[in-house]
């Protein structure tokens, strides 16, 4: 089978729709090498080995090698996939070309959560208006759609009328280096190298209003627990609102904003960690707490959304709303050591269920029923 992919998250976006499409490549690729896969990017911003043997990167040519990248990709990268003769073609990312359903391709696309439509004061009137007609168009002319949890499949039926008989709930998984067992080494290393506190709370995530780490200080604040806290993102405006939180509380030397962390370092900084704290208001699937349950570390995070589907059942879960309910999970989790125990080891058996063959094997019957 030759399968062709919207690959421009997998060569320029770091974290989120990134990771999910390197993860999906490198996972078929190791379970069935015998398919050929077709790259499809306008740019690469971000070295990702691939497989010469199997795997073909494709980039604009012609004219549109002198157009917005876009135009290639929602509209003139058709003509390549025709070309390369894809019995199918998979947009990662809530997206596919127009005019895919005329060139004999099947298509999937993979839808991860509807945000935008929830919490519209957070993005702009022409950002929600693009996105409203890709997503519509997207479910409209695929043959079959992925949605990432079960949370994502009711909100793409809501919000844009997506027909539920061909939809499919295929979780994500993480990164394999985050299965792996990390030596007192490589801890050691990777704390000297970012400076870290002997304890310490983390979050992970970019770090934007929607995340909100705003509510981690408050929680710290109002139960007076002065254990240090590590936040590592990419930065937005929001950093501003939780630095004059920080200010306001004198917190400045508890709260360490870690903006560079390597990936390859994350593994590490999470074991390190007293606990994963994620108080989303809201996600399509929230990686960063598969990533904790995957090294034994204990999660907080959000009632509601996906995060039960995620974060399984001994996660702790709070009102994303309340600083209150938020430092008192801390304080329990702190003070209960039979409690922390059971959070990271059931944590990790149930991070199993999101492992690399499962996934394989469920994208794999998808591609083949169309």
């Amino acid at each position: 089978m030759r399968i062709g992919y919207d690959a421009k998250r997998l060569f320029c976006n770091h974290r989120g729709l990134g990771n999910y499409s390197r993860d999906l490549i490198r996972i078929l690729n190791q379970y069935y090498p015998e398919n050929h896969y077709d790259l499809f990017t306008p740019k690469i911003k971000i070295n990702v080995p691939v497989n010469a043997e199997n795997t073909t990167v494709i980039q604009p040519d012609g004219i549109y090698k002198y157009l917005p990248s876009s135009v290639w990709r929602s509209i003139g990268v058709c003509s390549n996939i025709k070309r390369c003769g894809d019995t199918i073609f998979h947009g990662l990312s809530q997206e596919l070309p127009w005019g895919i359903e005329k060139t004999g391709t099947k298509n999937v696309v993979t839808m991860h959560d509807a945000i935008f439509m929830r919490y519209p004061e957070l993005y702009s009137s022409t950002y929600r208006a693009v996105f409203i007609q890709k997503n519509k168009h997207a479910c409209r002319v695929a043959d079959h759609i992925i949605a990432i949890s079960e949370q994502t499949k009711r909100d793409i039926i809501n919000f844009f009328g997506a027909d539920e008989k061909k939809i499919s709930v295929v979780y994500q998984g993480c990164n394999n280096i985050f299965r792996k067992q990390i030596s007192e080494e490589q801890k050691i290393t990777v704390r000297t190298k970012y400076n870290l506190p002997d304890q310490f709370l983390l979050n992970v995530g970019s770090i934007e209003k929607r995340k909100n780490a705003a509510l981690i200080v408050e929680a710290l604040h109002f139960k007076k627990l002065d254990i240090p806290l590590v936040i590592i993102g990419k930065p937005t405006l929001y950093i501003d609102e939780i630095r004059s939180l920080i200010s306001k509380y004198k917190m400045e030397e508890q709260v360490v904003f870690i903006h560079d962390a390597e990936t390859i370092d994350l593994p590490a900084i999470y074991s390190l960690s007293d606990m994963f704290i994620y108080p989303s208001i809201f996600e399509g699937f929230g990686i960063p707490i598969l990533e904790a349950l995957c090294t034994s570390t204990p999660v907080i995070t959000s009632t509601g959304s996906c995060f039960e589907e995620t974060g399984g059942p001994s996660s702790s879960y709070i009102n994303p709303q309340s600083a209150e309910e938020l430092g008192n999970a801390i304080s329990e989790i702190m003070n209960d050591s039979l409690l922390e125990k059971k959070m990271k080891d059931d944590g990790l058996i149930f991070s199993g269920k999101f492992t690399d063959n499962n996934i394989a094997k469920e994208l794999m019957s998808i591609y083949q029923s169309v």
